[in-house]
């Protein structure tokens, strides 16, 4: 029998052998490559056969069993030739077996991350800035990896509880955080919060300038009317900000330090209770970003004074900044995403694509600016060097303003 006519049956059973070969997408070669060695192997071994039975037709024709028991000390050259055929087919078995355990083990859990749900820790309460960003952030980041992103909230110590919770969790890259600048100032404040060496950083989100803004029933009108009731009477005024370390209560500081003023600072957990504190006139004033009070300043309930950056804010453009009104002050927060140190590197390599994916679209962009967010995506490295250089220009105000209490250099 040619072999060109081989029984389908056994044509499916080698074709069959896919499973063991190779998929397009590693080392380039055809996806049921085994298979094909593996088929070809037994086509040129059943042909010797079949040519060998053909030529001795004469004596009958002589079976597979019969082939096996011959008793002659003299093998025919055509079975020493499947003698050796044999471990050559056998030996392609082998390679198959070998290459596709390969092809299943870790390049294939290495493109299968994500496989499960991702939690997203943000280190602030719910309902603030920090909250708001990252809640955006895994709504629009599961359409690039098709897994649950589940975001939870893990605050306290100014921002320091939640990074430490990144920072302690198994570094499988299923545990990502999001953190502001309050990371920076939190290593020289509290002796337990991490240090920004102590994590990886994957993808930067953007900046948020502070600002400071006064219930419209306290009577000030402008920065420069604040400064004189300040000097009139000296901590006249409450002013809600963040716990020691925390972003709004650095500017508060930095207020205090640049304009010779004394405020009565109040602590509160994140941006969101410092909110209702100043709608509910528990305090006077509050040194949040501007989207925080955005609303109430167009209502006429709160004003805004003064923004804390280098320009204008796009929600607020009538607004000036400190430095126009002569107050050399710039400070407010930024966000970045991280994960523990330890993770597999293609593990990071997928998750800051992730990112990359999710801040560079224009969906995501849009929504975000309408929540009052500025986008600017960095990659890991850039996001790295920015913290790092962060930590040098902050440093030497913070010494200043006395806020630096341990980790001194």
């Amino acid at each position: 029998m040619p072999a060109g006519l081989l029984a389908p049956s056994v044509r499916s059973f080698f074709c069959a052998s896919a499973p063991f070969g190779i998929p397009n997408s590693r080392f380039g070669m055809p996806k049921d490559f085994i298979g094909a060695i593996f088929f070809q192997e037994f086509i040129a071994w059943y042909a010797k056969i079949d040519n060998h039975d053909a030529a001795k037709s004469k004596r009958g024709p002589v079976s597979l069993p019969d082939i096996g028991k011959t008793s002659s000390s003299a093998k025919p050259a055509f079975q020493m030739e499947n003698d050796m055929r044999i471990p050559s087919i056998l030996g392609a078995l082998g390679l198959g077996l070998a290459l596709g355990a390969a092809a299943f083990s870790a390049p294939a859990a290495a493109q299968d991350f994500p496989s499960g749900p991702i939690t997203l820790v943000v280190n602030w309460p719910a309902g603030g800035g920090m909250d708001r960003a990252g809640r955006l952030v895994a709504e629009y980041a599961k359409k690039h990896v098709n897994v649950p992103i589940a975001v939870i909230n893990v605050d306290g110590a100014g921002g320091a509880t939640g990074v430490r919770h990144v920072a302690d969790a198994k570094p499988d890259g299923y545990t990502i955080g999001i953190l502001g600048a309050s990371i920076i100032s939190s290593q020289y404040v509290n002796q337990n919060a991490n240090a920004i060496d102590d994590i990886d950083y994957l993808a930067f989100f953007g900046p948020d300038p502070a600002a400071l803004e006064v219930r419209s029933d306290l009577g000030v009108n402008s920065v420069d009317e604040f400064i004189a009731k300040l000097k009139e009477a000296s901590g006249s005024v409450k002013n809600g900000n963040d716990a020691p370390g925390g972003v709004s209560h650095i500017a508060a500081a930095l207020l205090e330090a640049e304009t010779g003023v004394k405020l009565s600072k109040v602590p509160y957990q994140g941006y969101a209770p410092t909110v209702a504190a100043i709608l509910s006139g528990e305090v006077n004033s509050a040194t949040l970003p501007v989207h925080q009070l955005i609303d109430q300043h167009k209502s006429g309930e709160v004003k805004i004074l003064g923004v804390m950056s280098t320009e204008r804010h796009f929600m607020a453009p009538d607004v000036p900044t400190f430095q126009e009104l002569g107050v050399d002050l710039v400070a407010g927060d930024w966000r970045a995403l991280y994960v523990p140190k330890g993770i597999p590197e293609e593990h990071k390599a997928a998750l800051e694509k992730m990112l990359a994916d999710t801040t560079n679209d224009p969906e995501f962009q849009d929504a975000a600016k309408k929540m009052g967010f500025v986008i600017t995506p960095m990659d890991a490295a850039e996001t790295t060097e920015f913290v790092k250089k962060s930590d040098a220009e902050l440093y030497p105000i913070l010494v200043e303003a006395g806020l630096v209490k341990v980790r001194e250099k």
